[in-house]
């Protein structure tokens, strides 16, 4: 009888929700809760473009505050890597350029959006062990966050499409050996499927 129980409870719970959404309500919540890692997109428009846009993506020269030192094209390299699923026609910078440079390029290639980002802000926490006898400071224990800077321009007329701002950081179960940059590829993917309108679920 107690097993007629819980297999009738197991499918009325499986009627209601599928393992995915279980699985990723469970990430969502321990994400919230500091434990996996998380982040944190602001977007100034819900500026949608089309699947066909021909994006050109490049990065400014711009070194972040404080004593982490990312790649400096990290930023770039990542989004291109999180656009080229969603967008078939996408270009990148390949090193850190000003914006006058980078629309010059963009319009160059033909490409109808140039997608300019920054590293704002990084925070390498001390989480392994060479980092803990490089520094050895009990208060830059923990995990590594970081702020990155987008801007979406419409090539033709320089028209500033949308802003945004993805703060991210790391968490207590992840944050061994990582660096900020590792934290950037799920909320950049995220943005690119948010200019296609797509669901995050």
């Amino acid at each position: 009888m107690r097993s007629l129980v819980l297999l009738l409870a197991v499918l009325a719970l499986g009627g209601c929700m599928n393992v995915s959404d279980m699985g990723e309500g469970v990430r969502y919540h321990m994400s919230d809760a500091g434990l996996l890692d998380h982040s944190n997109s602001q977007r100034v428009n819900n500026f949608r473009i089309q699947p066909d846009s021909f994006i050109y993506i490049a990065q400014g020269a711009f070194a972040p505050p404080g004593s982490a030192y990312p790649r400096p094209n990290v930023v770039a390299e990542t989004a291109f890597e999180g656009f080229i699923e969603y967008f078939p026609m996408v270009r990148r910078a390949r090193a850190p350029e000003g914006l006058d440079a980078a629309m010059a390029e963009a319009r160059a290639a033909g490409a109808h959006y140039l997608l300019y980002t920054r590293f704002a802000k990084a925070d390498d926490r001390i989480g392994n062990s060479d980092e803990w006898l490089d520094q050895e400071a009990v208060d830059r224990l923990g995990i590594d966050s970081g702020v990155i800077q987008i801007m979406l321009i419409e090539t033709s007329t320089q028209y500033l499409i949308d802003t945004a701002r993805i703060k991210s950081r790391g968490g207590l179960l992840t944050f061994h050996d990582t660096k900020p940059e590792d934290l950037l590829g799920p909320p950049l993917e995220q943005y690119a499927r948010g200019l296609l309108g797509l669901s995050d679920q």
